[in-house]
């Protein structure tokens, strides 16, 4: 199982939270949200796929943020339409690649739509979108694109219908490690690709509590062994 951190502003705490050595790390890139990230990446390991999230970008700003930052994945967290996905992969392959600006072996941007959910949802509306995003993410609907810090019934997923790979989101703390291995168990996480995790652990917004991380971490990854 994956681990994705999402929503990280402070070098320092970058830096703690990458010694922890989770698959990806989160900067949102909206700067509406208390954890817009405006400054400069530190650098690094190379294990780790650093993310940008967007909330309805113009898609040359995002690729300015692609090359500036040497992003490996797009998170898409507004309306973005299946055209605007599909375009948005294409002007990335066409741009970046061209101009060699991507990372040594990933000649792609990796692109994860969101899609919010509180008890229910109409998953007709994934079809369009299967042939141009790499994944799907699940968050709880709220007042804010994200970091809400509440769960969503997760029952819902029973009725997923595709066999794209999926974060689960939304809400998942350090109280939530038996519900997270419970849910491992069912046959509705079988595409189930990473855990993102963001507000729950948090000091304040955008810093993270690394200690708790480290003990999430070790907890869901000692129960696939």
């Amino acid at each position: 199982m994956k681990l994705k951190v999402c929503g990280m502003k402070y070098k320092d705490n970058i830096q703690a939270v990458a010694n922890l050595q989770p698959d990806y790390l989160g900067f949102i890139f909206y700067d509406q949200s208390a954890r817009h990230f405006n400054t400069t990446i530190p650098e690094l390991p190379k294990t780790i796929k650093k993310v940008g999230v967007f909330v309805n970008a113009e898609v040359d700003f995002i690729v300015d943020m692609i090359s500036k930052h040497n992003l490996h994945a797009v998170q898409l967290h507004g309306n973005e339409s299946p055209e605007y996905c599909d375009k948005l992969r294409k002007v990335c392959h066409a741009e970046l690649v061209s101009k060699s600006k991507l990372q040594p072996k990933n000649d792609v941007i990796e692109i994860i739509k969101v899609f919010s959910i509180k008890d229910e949802f109409n998953f007709k509306q994934l079809e369009a979108y299967e042939d141009v995003i790499d994944y799907f993410l699940f968050d709880t609907k709220g007042k804010l694109p994200g970091g809400n810090g509440f769960t969503f019934n997760w029952n819902v997923l029973k009725d997923y219908p595709s066999t794209k790979p999926y974060f689960l989101s939304g809400g998942i703390g350090i109280n939530e490690v038996e519900s997270v291995l419970a849910f491992l168990q069912k046959p509705e996480s079988q595409y189930c690709y990473a855990i993102d995790v963001n507000s729950k652990f948090e000091i304040e917004p955008g810093l993270k509590n690394v200690e708790e991380l480290e003990r999430f971490k070790k907890e869901i990854v000692s129960s696939e062994q």
